[in-house]
């Protein structure tokens, strides 16, 4: 196949700045779809829709990293931390992981969709709807025993350190 003729000449700077720019497009297709809706029916229609979106696209995102990393069914939170590593927006935000005895903290430190949405004046998205049934769905895949739960996310910021934070514990463990 000549596409994986191209992909074999470049190199591993070359390939990762590729995974960049797939994540850019495929975030850019998100917020253009979003937008859309916003401006023809109103941002509840647009977040309606967007949770419905996120719904879906988390599991299977996370059923396939899953599988791209060969992990067990009950991965636990070492396992929920590599997946997150992994998702297609990691190329792009700014994250961290913390692991502590119980639980695991994601703290998206610099988010693309903010930053977007500032610069072309927007107001901030209002993700915290989407985050909880997306980081809560990623994480079931992973692994059916964790839980998860929001600390900080626009509109209800606690933490001005991060963009959102949410905390990841396995359920009676």
């Amino acid at each position: 196949m000549e596409n994986d003729t191209v992909l074999a000449a470049l190199s591993r700077e070359e390939l990762a700045a590729l995974a960049t720019l797939y994540a850019k497009n495929w975030l850019a297709m998100d917020g253009y779809w979003f937008q859309s809706v916003e401006r023809g029916h109103g941002m509840d229609a647009a977040m309606e829709h967007d949770v419905a979106v996120w719904r879906g696209f988390t599991r299977t995102e996370a059923r396939r990293i899953k599988a791209f990393l060969g992990l067990p069914e009950q991965a636990g939170l070492d396992g929920l931390a590599k997946a997150l590593s992994l998702r297609m927006y990691a190329r792009i935000n700014q994250d961290e992981i913390i692991r502590t005895e119980d639980a695991l903290i994601y703290r998206t430190l610099s988010c693309y969709v903010q930053r977007a949405r500032a610069e072309k004046g927007l107001a901030y998205h209002p993700c915290k709807a989407v985050g909880l049934v997306e980081y809560a769905g990623f994480a079931k895949e992973i692994d059916a025993r964790i839980r998860c739960e929001c600390i900080s996310c626009y509109p209800d910021v606690t933490d001005t350190s991060c963009n959102c934070a949410w905390r990841f514990w396995i359920e009676n463990a």
